[in-house]
């Protein structure tokens, strides 16, 4: 139930600004830590990427953007030492996008800085706390919670 002083068009926007103040102090730390280029959406490409590698078509499809984007994404990325292009070893007319030894690095420091984060809430908020309202949007959220499509749902 909705009432004056907890209107239902907050609950979304509180969601939303956890998770910016989150993915913000991410890459505040990120930056600290020697990837100052990374940003919220690279990681998105990073994980979409994942370890076997994947087509220019195919990282766009599953971020829901179209070929061109995710091309000018990883153009970007590739640029910055995050990605690299190569041959595909199953079919030489394609090329394959994999992430680098400094692309990995980020990922494995952006998951250690995400521990020390949810760590940080659980210290202001208390543990059993962070654990509920976790718990609750487990019970609210889809089971495919985890989607990459995020980057082509907000634009799109």
């Amino acid at each position: 139930m909705t009432t004056p002083d907890r209107p239902g068009f907050a609950l979304p926007l509180l969601l939303l600004a956890g998770f910016r103040t989150l993915v913000d102090d991410l890459h505040a730390e990120l930056a600290r830590q020697g990837h100052p280029d990374l940003r919220p959406a690279h990681g998105f490409v990073l994980q979409a990427v994942g370890p076997a590698g994947t087509t220019a078509s195919d990282l766009g499809q599953r971020l829901g953007v179209s070929k061109q984007a995710a091309g000018k994404t990883v153009d970007r990325l590739v640029a910055l030492g995050y990605l690299e292009r190569g041959d595909d070893p199953a079919d030489a007319r394609r090329k394959l996008v994999r992430v680098t030894a400094k692309g990995r690095d980020g990922l494995h420091r952006s998951a250690a800085v995400f521990d020390q984060l949810r760590g940080r809430w659980a210290a202001t908020l208390g543990a059993d706390r962070v654990t509920a309202i976790e718990d609750d949007l487990r019970r609210m959220v889809p089971a495919d919670v985890f989607r990459l499509d995020v980057p082509g749902w907000f634009g799109g």
